[in-house]
């Protein structure tokens, strides 16, 4: 793994959730710290409610992590632009997180620890 990044299991439950609707909770979540960046909790695919993600034709490039996917979230209440990335085909050195999903924290979408 590159010195610039680092991947532990998230201790102890995790939530997230938008426009009052719980997407998911995992006790199998990640924590992914890289640089002086916030520590970002990776999701993952199976403990999400996919079927409030819609995919979009954004893309984004990480040289430590590779090509970003993104989803919106659509809910009965609002539908949040590309709220959602998953690096699908991860570089080898963070291969942890392939079949995992982030989120832009915001008003509307929160990840915490419960």
């Amino acid at each position: 793994m590159s010195d610039h990044i680092r991947i532990r299991k998230a201790t102890g439950v995790w939530s997230v959730r938008s426009g009052g609707a719980v997407l998911g909770e995992s006790r199998n979540a990640l924590e992914l710290s890289e640089g002086d960046l916030p520590p970002v909790i990776y999701f993952p695919r199976e403990d999400i409610a996919t079927a409030l993600l819609d995919r979009t034709d954004k893309t984004t490039h990480c040289p430590h992590k590779g090509d970003a996917s993104y989803f919106s979230i659509v809910n009965k209440s609002s539908v949040t632009e590309n709220a959602v990335w998953s690096y699908e085909n991860p570089l080898e050195a963070v291969a942890e997180i392939k079949d995992h999903l982030a989120f832009v924290l915001s008003e509307s979408v929160k990840v915490e620890q419960i």
